[in-house]
């Protein structure tokens, strides 16, 4: 282990702005969100017989779940084995997989998904009844379910709901995690959070827990476009950060080619324009009409997800511009083939038959995010991660298709084991030590993610991160009189992952999965590790390089 240089220091607070809690509730588990990994891992701490409270946003479909429109890979088939399932998460992982994390996956895996299907959910299934298994990008063979073709998210989010409503879990809507309490040892001890609503969970108060479990989803709201849900503004993640947990990986954001470009005011979640329009024979424009994928890639426009974002980045850069062109016009019987992408952009005031689609790459998944051990702990006691808040060692340097929901049911079961069997008695939560406090002007959220946008996204360069660093940097001098309210608490979280997110890609000196450095094109030996990031007592974001077979130090 290495620790590097330190990043300029921005005074990141170390502890939100907010009014001290008002109301408490108390249960032995507090899971904060409500997508497949907190629902899980709700559902099998309730069957331990512990009580549970489940903390979400907004409201418990909210997250990124639901809009899941890939399926959940599991060795199913007979011809399929685990160890081929392994080999292909760790191929796209370009060698900074954890062996132990993807082996848990994909052995484990398929028995979490029968005892999905056991909770009720209904997947795809050929004519003699058996799941109908199909293919994604990267997988050596026929291993995906589905349900309804292309919403198996919502399937398995309705099916979640349903359970966690019929077994006596404690739902909490409309609340947004602030802070993680602590007890005198430092043990994680509830979270502190603010509650939309009527009534005496109405404002700041807390949830006091023998445990608390982040399954907050990911922080793609960090950049201008994104597919990720607006409530993705990476909360669990820059809670983590605060109370003293490693981050790891966070530098390897995936990113979709094509969303579809909605203005420079509009934030928010993005439409997805899938890729198989680009299958059906639509290209991509520049602003002089001019077809520019052709000279880029053998397949052009089927290209891999990768290459076509990084084309469509180097061509805005090029002519100055936030977005290309789709063009559809000639593929035959287009209304009534997609009628959901036709009827999305019409609502945009765009007509897919007859006009050019703006388009433009948009973050769709992080790969990186609170390191965790096999059992979902983090480097801080009694706080666990599940998720795309976690990083596992799944992924590595990018995610294999329909590796997420599966992560999400197979890690979750494993927290669920950990908490039935390793949770201390209720001890009181203390004040913490004297950290900068304060809030991020959420007035500046948009230059945060124009920033993101322009210089961290798809294409990096060392000069574009250094100028992203000054200005990131730059933002952390609003911190400071600003009224508490979601509105800065989101901000000032987004600009804490943004600049956690941004020091590792300057350090990372090399192109590995989907972190792409054009001046430095090629993968390297050397950088086969680790960057695990922390926050200092003074809000300062430090780097430790961590030998890519050396597990992250979990001691509780």
């Amino acid at each position: 282990m290495t620790t590097l240089a330190a990043a300029p220091c921005t005074g990141l607070p170390v502890r939100l702005a907010a009014p001290t809690p008002g109301w408490e509730l108390t249960a032995d588990a507090c899971v904060v969100g409500s997508g497949v990994a907190g629902l899980c891992v709700a559902l099998r701490a309730r069957a331990a017989g512990l009580s549970v409270a489940v903390v979400t946003k907004v409201q418990v479909d909210d997250g990124s779940t639901r809009w899941a429109q890939g399926g959940i890979a599991a060795v199913l088939g007979a011809a399929d084995t685990s160890a081929a399932h392994a080999r292909d998460t760790e191929v796209a992982g370009v060698g900074l997989c954890d062996p132990a994390a993807v082996h848990a996956l994909v052995t484990e895996g398929p028995q979490r998904l029968h005892q999905l299907i056991s909770w009720g959910a209904a997947f795809d299934r050929d004519d003699a009844g058996a799941l109908l298994l199909t293919r994604e990008g990267g997988h050596s063979t026929d291993r995906i379910v589905h349900a309804g073709g292309d919403a198996t998210g919502a399937e398995v989010q309705r099916t979640l709901r349903e359970a966690v409503a019929a077994c006596g879990i404690t739902l909490v809507e409309h609340a947004m995690v602030l802070d993680l309490l602590t007890d005198a040892a430092g043990r994680a001890a509830g979270v502190t959070l603010h509650v939309l609503g009527e009534g005496s969970a109405d404002g700041v108060g807390a949830v006091r827990a023998r445990a608390v479990v982040l399954a907050t989803g990911g922080m793609g709201q960090v950049y201008a476009a994104t597919t990720n849900p607006s409530v993705s503004t990476g909360d669990g993640v820059a809670l983590g950060l605060r109370a003293g947990a490693v981050a790891t990986d966070l530098e390897f954001v995936q990113f979709h080619p094509t969303a579809l470009y909605l203005g420079p005011d509009v934030g928010g979640q993005q439409p997805l324009v899938s890729e198989a329009l680009r299958g059906e024979g639509a290209v991509l424009r520049d602003a002089a009409g001019e077809r520019f994928m052709t000279g880029v890639h053998p397949l052009a426009e089927l290209a891999p997800r990768d290459v076509v974002a990084k084309a469509i980045t180097r061509v805005q850069l090029r002519d100055g511009i936030d977005h290309v062109w789709l063009d559809a016009r000639e593929v035959s019987g287009l209304a009534e083939r997609f009628p959901m992408i036709i009827a999305r952009c019409r609502e945009a005031g765009i007509d897919p038959v007859t006009e050019l689609v703006p388009v433009t790459p948009a973050a769709h998944y992080a790969s990186g995010g609170l390191a965790t051990d096999l059992a979902g702990r983090t480097t801080v006691p009694g706080l666990y991660a599940c998720g795309e808040v976690a990083c596992t060692g799944v992924h590595g340097a990018n995610r294999l298709a329909s590796n997420s929901l599966l992560e999400g049911l197979v890690f979750a079961g494993r927290i669920g084991a950990a908490l039935a069997r390793d949770l201390p008695v209720l001890s009181a939560a203390v004040p913490g030590p004297a950290v900068p406090v304060g809030l991020l002007d959420p007035a500046v959220r948009s230059e945060l993610t124009a920033t993101m946008s322009a210089s961290v996204g798809a294409l990096r360069t060392g000069a574009g991160l250094a100028e992203a660093t000054v200005r990131l940097g730059g933002l952390a001098g609003w911190s400071g009189d600003v009224a508490p309210g979601v509105a800065g608490w989101e901000a000032t979280d987004l600009l804490t992952v943004a600049t956690a997110l941004t020091a590792a890609a300057v350090e990372r000196r090399e192109t590995r999965g989907c972190h792409w450095r054009e001046d430095h094109p090629d993968a390297e030996d050397a950088w086969r590790v680790h960057l695990d990031v922390r926050l200092d007592a003074a809000g300062c974001v430090g780097l430790t390089r961590r030998p890519v077979d050396e597990p992250v130090a979990v001691t509780w």
